[in-house]
């Protein structure tokens, strides 16, 4: 295998430790021997020995994309769509319009992603799940029914169902939520703060480090995933490899990475829906057989998600962009 110097253009560096750096940080390793680096504009100093450009963000990367193809046209260009791409930017926003024209081969991250993708533009279109580590599966307490939710507190994810829902659950059911993420906008942490004072088993635990976030993902019985608008929440990948089965709100995003017959499912923003699904779940009676049945399904899902399968699409997506 020929070593390629390869620049993924990522709209995020390690200070901000969301979706994108994790995406291309991962790549960067997956994509050993190739000698990959991660900026956040191109060109720069090193520019003129990049043999293939992997962009991530249709708007946000727009001008490094706009810059490779004056260089190169569209040899060796891959452009990745994120969830704001595919479900907001790309119809109606020029800049990412442009990207998704200039690009010679595009990638989304869950399946149904390339429903939002016109006939041509799907033909140079494919996808490649994310990964993420099998991690061991821990015991879980029969006391009550532990359940976290991971992500910052910005609109996309809307944290304000999984508080609601919080709500409207009686103080005895014995369902404990514990929730992490930085508040991205300064509101939405008001609200996280607003409702800990007022339900006792509702926690706001703010940004932790990654491992941590991963142990609590470990000893709950469940995720919930409430976003409105995702390409491929990578924290899904994690509960399922984890062995933690996931609630989610039914959208392309979620369903894409789960299946279209997953039942652990809400409507976007139905608090009173995941109050209930969550209910059910701690229910006596019918939750040990509910959650069976999501662990099972997870179970199932779960070698879409391995490193090697991640691997092995990057590589042949790399050769594919650097073959006349």
């Amino acid at each position: 295998m020929k070593s390629l110097r390869i620049v993924i253009v990522s709209p995020a560096l390690a200070a901000a430790n969301n979706g994108n750096w994790q995406t291309a940080r991962r790549w960067q390793r997956l994509l050993w021997p190739h000698r990959v680096r991660i900026v956040q504009q191109w060109p720069d100093a090193l520019a003129q020995a990049d043999e293939v450009m992997l962009a991530l963000h249709a708007r946000r990367s727009a001008d490094a994309v706009l810059a490779w193809h004056k260089q190169h046209g569209g040899r060796g260009l891959g452009l990745v769509l994120t969830g704001t791409d595919l479900y907001r930017d790309i119809a109606h926003d020029a800049m990412a319009q442009q990207s998704l024209q200039l690009a010679s081969s595009l990638v989304v991250l869950q399946g149904l992603g390339l429903h939002q993708l016109s006939p041509a533009l799907q033909a140079k279109a494919r996808v490649i799940y994310q990964s993420t580590l099998t991690r061991q599966h821990l015991a879980k307490t029969a006391r009550h029914l532990r359940v976290v939710m991971v992500g910052h507190l910005r609109d996309e994810k809307d944290p304000l169902t999984l508080m609601a829902a919080a709500r409207l659950l009686p103080a005895d059911s014995g369902i404990l939520i514990d929730h992490i993420g930085a508040p991205l906008d300064a509101a939405l942490g008001q609200a996280a703060q607003a409702t800990q004072a007022q339900c006792p088993h509702y926690r706001w635990l703010g940004a932790l480090p990654h491992r941590q976030t991963l142990q609590r993902i470990q000893r709950a019985h469940l995720l919930v995933h409430t976003s409105r608008m995702e390409g491929g929440a990578h924290v899904l990948m994690e509960a399922i490899c984890s062995g933690t089965p996931v609630l989610v709100s039914r959208i392309d995003g979620n369903m894409g990475l789960l299946g279209e017959d997953y039942t652990g499912v809400f409507e976007p923003g139905d608090a009173q829906g995941l109050a209930a699904r969550l209910l059910a779940c701690r229910d006596a009676a019918g939750g040990p057989a509910l959650m069976a049945q999501l662990e099972n399904h997870c179970a199932l899902r779960a070698p879409l998600f391995e490193p090697q399968a991640e691997r092995a699409a990057l590589h042949r997506w790399v050769q594919d962009l650097t073959t006349p």
